[in-house]
């Protein structure tokens, strides 16, 4: 790909991710659920931003064994990451989706955390 191209999506990705955080922010009681998509990998953490410190943590390398696919991960990451999330007093979060859309791998963590038991 040119390397003009490539800036001009990657200032694009990152103006999406500042739009997205302007109106999103975590607290003690309602922690922010970030989600991370890489080509190969998914993972998740659970953040309060006023103190700076991530809760709760998953990656699908920790949690997902086996041969699935790469939605299949996913909803295995959402799982795992609503289970600790429960362990750790956790109910309620915010969604940050990042600069990714709200589909594929990122709708499908997302719905297997809210069947897990997190409330957004």
């Amino acid at each position: 790909m040119n390397r003009k191209i490539q800036k001009l999506i990657q200032h694009q990705r990152e103006r999406r991710s500042i739009r997205v955080r302007a109106k999103i922010t975590g607290t003690a009681e309602r922690p922010r659920l970030a989600v991370h998509r890489s080509l190969r990998y998914v993972s998740a953490q659970i953040i309060d931003d006023v103190a700076g410190k991530t809760l709760v943590a998953a990656h699908q390398r920790d949690v997902a064994k086996g041969k699935m696919t790469k939605s299949e991960a996913a909803v295995v990451v959402g799982k795992s990451i609503a289970a600790a999330a429960t362990k750790a007093g956790i109910s309620q979060v915010v969604f940050d989706r990042r600069s990714h859309l709200y589909h594929g791998r990122v709708k499908a963590l997302a719905d297997a955390a809210r069947e897990a038991g997190l409330k957004f």
